[in-house]
């Protein structure tokens, strides 16, 4: 069975990118990793990507007008590379809501926390200033709303006494790195309905460490 193939989008170190990568070794894997594409020309991503024999592009932000330009070079990029779905991967660009209705529900972003709780940035300063027991991560399908798709997949992640945003955003990293991968599968796979704002999703299994999963 052909693989789906996958564009991820990146702005920097990629370590969710990493995480896809080797998932997607798997011959069982149901997407393949074939393009990745980062608005910044010095991403640590992109030598990864290169060194595991994966076709990548530079597209630079600051060289065109606007987001419109900008975001037609990426669908051009993405669609000769035959991309069926797009994977955000801490990638620092907001997609303007004709990007998001050309590829509609088939753009992925993991965000560190559990939406809807502590959109945006300084998520785990957030977090620690909340007083919350529990944080986490989301995968998310991208709609016009910033972090506001509906959700594919969450983990749940203790806060520890003494916690500072960096060990917590270290424990919440981990978490991303076991969830992302699971939910590209189970997007991959087809077992990812939409249903208005929410998701039905025909697969309930979990992955270790991965504590909800929608419909679970």
């Amino acid at each position: 069975m052909a693989r789906v193939k996958v564009g991820v989008l990146i702005s920097g170190r990629g370590s969710n990118l990493k995480a896809l990568i080797e998932a997607a070794r798997d011959p069982a894997y149901p997407a393949e990793i074939a393009h990745v594409i980062s608005n910044r020309p010095d991403a640590p991503g992109l030598d990864y990507a290169e060194d595991h024999g994966i076709a990548t592009e530079v597209i630079d932000h600051t060289r065109f007008a606007g987001r419109p330009g900008f975001e037609a070079a990426l669908t051009d990029s993405l669609t000769s590379a035959g991309v069926e779905l797009v994977c955000l991967a801490g990638f620092m660009r907001v997609l303007t809501a004709e990007f998001v209705d050309q590829w509609a529900n088939r753009v992925l972003n993991i965000h560190p926390s559990l939406l809807p709780a502590f959109p945006g940035t300084d998520t785990h300063r957030q977090a620690l200033a909340a007083g919350v027991t529990i944080t986490g991560c989301t995968v998310h399908l991208v709609s016009e709303a910033v972090d506001g798709g509906p959700i594919v997949g969450q983990a749940a992640v203790p806060v520890h006494p003494g916690d500072t945003p960096d060990t917590l955003g270290a424990r919440v990293r981990a978490a991303e790195h076991r969830l992302y991968p699971h939910c590209l599968a189970q997007m991959a796979a087809g077992k990812v309905r939409v249903i208005g704002h929410g998701v039905e999703i025909a697969d309930r299994t979990v992955p270790d460490g991965v504590l909800y999963n929608p419909g679970v």
